[in-house]
């Protein structure tokens, strides 16, 4: 009888989970297929992958979760959207912000997410300083994720503090997911032209203290030549070559992608 009533209650709670993750999955549907995004937004998830790349890194509502850098917040309109009403979803600002175009950015990122607060819900906010160390007031993030970025820290020689930083306001077990653009294994630097090699961005992250655990094939393009004298810009959207050739770098897509998940010890 007692081992019965054990079984009994764990279907229950195991039923309740599924559930509870089933609704999760239909939310997250939901977020990035809301009316918002633009058409031109909506037209880079197929190189972008944001249900896989997001469903892979874990996330449920539950999670504190913080978004590293988010740009204009492409990706920030989804994880929004799925945490509306947790009061749960961070975003970092440069304070200050080191370039003018990322002031811009920022300020046209808090003035379009106030006037849509509605339907995005709130989104707080934490700052890096000067030297790219994040600000230690919020912290126990359960799950933090960066997108394309790693290069540009690698660049300014602050990723380490960035790295660091955010190791510190983790809780342990939680879980880092890391998108960047992969560069050639037989590249003779680490990252050059936005282009990182993976082996070596798993090593570094992990002498920050972060143990890798999984990667995943999700956002690779085997059309990526990664050879480009203007680096991963020559590729959409950017395509910084403008019309030179244009047809050509939309045939191939945007950039070949690693997608890394860590977790704090």
């Amino acid at each position: 009888m007692k081992n019965l009533v054990y079984f009994i209650i764990f279907i229950f709670f195991f039923s309740f989970a599924n559930s509870q993750n089933n609704k999760d999955l239909l939310l997250l549907k939901n977020a990035i297929d809301n009316d918002l995004r633009s058409l031109s937004n909506k037209k880079r998830d197929k190189y972008r992958n944001p249900y896989e790349t997001l469903v892979f890194f874990g996330i449920n509502r539950e999670m504190k979760v913080l978004e590293i850098s988010p740009g204009k917040g492409w990706y920030s309109e989804i994880i929004s959207k799925f945490m509306r009403g947790t009061n749960n979803f961070y975003v970092t600002r440069y304070e200050p912000a080191p370039l003018k175009i990322i002031e811009k950015n920022q300020k046209e990122f808090e003035k379009y997410f106030k006037k849509n607060q509605s339907s995005y819900g709130e989104i707080s906010i934490i700052n890096f300083n000067g030297k790219n160390i994040l600000e230690k007031e919020v912290n126990n993030f359960d799950l933090v994720l960066t997108f394309r970025n790693s290069h540009n820290w690698l660049s300014s020689k602050t990723a380490s503090n960035v790295y660091k930083s955010i190791h510190g306001i983790m809780k342990k077990g939680a879980v880092l997911g890391v998108v960047q653009h992969r560069a050639p294994k037989n590249l003779k630097q680490n990252f050059k032209n936005g282009y990182v090699k993976e082996s070596f961005l798993i090593n570094f992250i992990e002498e920050q203290g972060f143990k890798f655990i999984e990667k995943s094939e999700i956002n690779s393009n085997l059309k990526d030549l990664k050879n480009y004298k203007d680096g991963v810009w020559t590729l959409p959207p950017r395509l910084i070559l403008k019309d030179a050739n244009k047809q050509k770098y939309l045939d191939i897509g945007e950039s070949d992608r690693m997608t890394l998940k860590f977790i704090k010890l």
